[in-house]
């Protein structure tokens, strides 16, 4: 899969050709409407393609698969690119400066903190799921062992045993958290001594901090959407409808992928979010929503470790083969056969855990770092206009 599915639209050409220019907000009203209308256009649209089945026939990327989250992880990239083009390109520091952006743009700026902690516990689960998918590889050798006997039947049922183990644990006992000391998103790098073949299976250290035992994604994801509430009128500076697209669309990819990657203590993560279903751009992420938290509301009753599709189906693989194991000396020529089936859908997964989960770590730690980069423009910008005497921190 390329590293990039959606491409920024001409919108950021077109502000792009801008930067050094002042621009009148008087003089050139009707095309900053145009521009903001083009801006929410392509929120909707990137966000129906994640909810619509593909045109041609196909199947498509099932939801919350690793491939889809790689879609939804550069659908955040591209609509945070073209957000900074509208919100800074060109412009006039004095005009982010005004009411009621004056207020919007330090929340949408604590809000990214927030997400930067969230990225690094994902980035965390994400060595978690990888965790389980060696267990789940240990079975597939043993199984796949010619012939079969009860030496590999037990080495693989040991090691299911582990995988399930490892995907049924309570958020809040989570070995994968315990005796941890808090890490701030900001400060820290990762060993500069790390070697290449470090670097090459993705080390990031940096990116992937342990939080703390108290450390709480539902209650981060509840305090990203803390007075994220939708601009009601026409605002003077045209900008207020955009700030809250693109919280919206941060809340929204953030809460999703804590929802299908294991993180520390996700309680109630369903009723956290609620997006105003009056707006026509956000329909589709809506949709999105509905579907994602009925799944959520099912699986959190049983202490799952997510909702990724592949560990979904490794769980109920993982089941069958724990009780063919369980009966293996009586098993008949019918049941082995359906054995073998499981076991080489189980390899499938494997592989397509192999091919993803690196290249999505990757990615979320380019939204970490896209993130930083852009609050530190918007402060600089902040700064600029002479209207904040202290950093935002």
């Amino acid at each position: 899969m390329p590293a990039t599915e959606y491409q920024p639209s001409n919108l950021f050409g077109r502000y792009s050709s801008r930067r050094n220019q002042v621009v009148s907000m008087d003089g050139n009203h009707e095309q900053e409407l145009e521009d903001l209308e083009l801006f929410q256009r392509h929120v909707s649209d990137r966000f129906n393609d994640l909810l619509s089945p593909p045109e041609d026939g196909s199947s498509g990327d099932p939801l919350l698969s690793i491939s889809w989250l790689r879609k939804l992880v550069d659908v955040f990239l591209c609509c945070e690119a073209e957000f900074k083009a509208v919100l800074i390109m060109g412009r006039d520091p004095s005009h982010i400066a005004k009411p009621p952006l004056d207020r919007l743009i330090p929340e949408l700026l604590e809000r990214a903190v927030k997400a930067l902690d969230i990225c690094n516990a994902v980035s965390s689960g994400v060595d978690s799921v990888r965790q389980c998918q060696k267990f789940a590889e240990i079975a597939v050798a043993a199984f796949k062992q010619k012939p079969l006997g009860d030496g590999q039947v037990k080495r693989a049922r040991k090691a299911l045993s582990s995988l399930m183990a490892a995907m049924t644990f309570d958020d809040k006992e989570n070995n994968h958290f315990k005796s941890a000391e808090r890490t701030w998103s900001f400060g820290r790098r990762g060993n500069s001594n790390s070697n290449n073949k470090e670097r090459a299976v993705g080390n990031f250290r940096c990116l992937s901090m342990i939080v703390a035992k108290n450390w709480s994604a539902s209650k981060q994801i509840q305090a990203m959407c803390s007075n994220l509430v939708a601009p009601r009128g026409a605002e003077p500076t045209g900008l207020a409808s955009p700030v809250f697209v693109m919280s919206s669309v941060m809340v929204f990819v953030m809460w999703a992928l804590v929802a299908a990657i294991p993180c520390q203590e996700r309680s109630g993560l369903a009723t956290h979010f609620q997006i105003p279903r009056q707006l026509p751009w956000a329909q589709s992420m809506i949709g999105l929503q509905e579907k994602i938290g009925e799944e959520w509301k099912k699986k959190e009753k049983k202490g799952s470790a997510g909702l990724l599709e592949e560990m979904q189906r490794m769980e109920k693989l993982s089941q069958s083969l724990i009780e063919f194991a369980d009966g293996f000396q009586f098993s008949v020529e019918a049941e082995k056969e359906e054995m073998n089936a499981q076991v080489e859908e189980m390899a499938e997964i494997c592989r397509r855990m192999e091919e993803g989960l690196v290249p999505l770590q990757m990615q979320i730690r380019e939204v970490f770092h896209r993130i930083v980069r852009s609050r530190a423009e918007v402060l600089e910008l902040l700064d600029h206009s002479g209207k904040i005497s202290q950093p935002i921190t």
